[in-house]
């Protein structure tokens, strides 16, 4: 079978016309692919933000982009290589200021990416979270509020609306060893993974009487999909897991210090949320023309009929995908037969209208970031070995009242099949005591940034309350593809 190669037609698309330089990008581009070190989609994405804003990649050192960006950086100073815009919409020609947290711990293509984002003409202000790595359009760990007529399908992401959801059992931490076979049968009974994941039965399917759900032709089409993937957690980075939560005095009102058994999930919206996202994602693009790097941050008119109906249709999502995680929840409490003292949950691919500090009403996008204004309860996860913190917002504006929404990844998925040896997770797994059922190497802790480096970079951010241990870890089987 013929491997994958990028051919230069597809390089020739991103703008790249001069002779050498062509030859410069396809030589790195299959290079990378040959290896397995990203995706094909990665690596054009992170050409085009490349073509756009060269300079994070000359300033990381050892970066694998690192010789392009000086080569198309020396052309621009002899006038020899001039970017061909294609859209109806320009950019800015500067940058708005926008923070950086954990600078020092982000990728350079997640720097060039939000920079794009910055220039667009609808942005208002902007910040990167420590947990930043690159995505599509808007980096994972992006904050972007733009003017309040405005939506981003892709600042929002494809999961729209992926949650965390965490339930804490006035129970003894203990019980993940000793009834580790009987918590383990709760997961095995009550969760479903995978891209085709439905269930049969249902706790509370009450969500699907609510009348938007016949709002929208689109809409219309996907309630039954919904309805039958009501209480499934999909693939990719999703998980339910049993862990330790230790909690300090005074830290959560009426719950006193302590380690307690605690139930942490994991997932969004589901196919629902996915079909939305693609479907108004193309529309916006279609409608609104921007340079070939920034293509994936074309935004509805809020005042248009596909920008009423994706505001619907996102705000559905965001129902759904509660209701979701406490589908999964309310059937284990019930089997476990102890209702929760508390439940915290939040958002992290979401979209909201909120204000400035100086008043101006703006659409927040936060893709892959935890809502944390002052006094806003959130969960942030680490990796399946690594802790996980619930915490308090401080409402900082520097951040547009956000933190990150977990680790971040460290390495792609087809690097982390390339370089990761079963053995080390498992040994791992063992020394940490946590038992998992399904996932790959793909998820191994070690694809991972450092959530303590993490959470150490935003102490401006959140106050942390409680921390979270996984021991019994529940995640889609190998070979599944992601969908996160």
């Amino acid at each position: 079978m013929e491997k994958e190669k990028i051919s230069n037609g597809e390089i020739s698309a991103l703008g790249v016309t001069e002779l050498e330089l062509l030859v410069s990008f396809s030589r790195v581009a299959n290079g990378l692919l040959k290896n397995n070190v990203m995706t094909k989609e990665i690596i054009l994405s992170n050409m085009e933000s490349l073509i756009e804003d060269p300079m994070p990649y000359a300033m990381q050192k050892g970066g694998k982009f690192k010789n392009l960006a000086e080569k198309v950086m020396d052309l621009r100073k002899e006038g020899m290589f001039v970017k061909q815009q294609r859209s109806n919409h320009a950019l800015r020609e500067s940058l708005l200021d926008f923070r950086v947290f954990g600078k020092e711990h982000i990728e350079a293509g997640a720097l060039a990416q939000m920079n794009t984002a910055m220039k667009l003409p609808i942005a208002v202000a902007g910040a990167l979270m420590p947990d930043a790595h690159h995505g599509y359009g808007l980096p994972i760990g992006g904050v972007l509020a733009t003017s309040i007529d405005t939506i981003i399908p892709f600042a929002v992401g494809v999961d729209i609306a992926c949650r965390m959801c965490l339930s804490i059992f006035d129970l003894p931490s203990e019980l993940v060893d000793s009834e580790k076979d009987n918590l383990k049968k709760l997961l095995e009974n009550h969760t479903v993974f995978g891209m085709g994941g439905v269930v049969s039965h249902y706790h509370d399917a009450s969500l699907f009487d609510k009348p938007e759900w016949n709002a929208t032709k689109v809409i219309r089409s996907l309630k039954n999909k919904a309805y039958t993937q009501l209480g499934t957690s999909g693939t990719g980075n999703h998980f339910v897991e049993w862990g330790e939560l230790t909690l300090t005095e005074g830290a959560l009102e009426g719950i006193p210090a302590g380690k307690y058994l605690a139930l942490l999930s994991h997932s969004g919206s589901r196919g629902f949320g996915g079909s939305i996202a693609n479907y108004y994602s193309e529309i916006a693009m279609k409608k609104t023309k921007l340079p070939h790097e920034a293509k994936h941050l074309a935004w509805l008119d809020m005042n248009s009929e596909e920008g009423q109906e994706y505001w619907i249709a996102m705000n559905l999502a965001g129902e759904y995908a509660s209701a979701n995680h406490h589908e999964i929840h309310d059937k284990i409490a019930k089997s476990l037969k102890v209702s929760p003292v508390i439940r915290i949950e939040n958002h992290h691919n979401f979209a909201w209208k909120e204000k400035l500090a100086n008043g101006t009403e703006v659409m927040v996008h936060r893709k892959g970031a935890t809502p944390a204004g002052e006094g806003v309860l959130g969960i942030i996860p680490g990796s399946m070995s690594t802790p996980g913190f619930v915490v308090r917002g401080k409402g900082n504006d520097m951040s547009i009242n956000s933190a990150s929404h977990g680790a971040g990844r460290l390495m792609s998925r087809s690097a982390a099949f390339k370089t990761i040896r079963k053995e080390v997770v498992e040994a791992e797994l063992e020394s940490k005591k946590i038992t998992l059922l399904g996932s790959d190497l793909d998820e191994a802790p070690m694809v991972y940034k450092d959530i303590h480096t993490v959470m150490a970079a935003q102490t401006d951010l959140v106050e942390v309350l409680a921390s979270f241990q996984p021991r019994i870890v529940k995640m889609a089987d190998p070979k599944e593809r992601p969908e996160d």
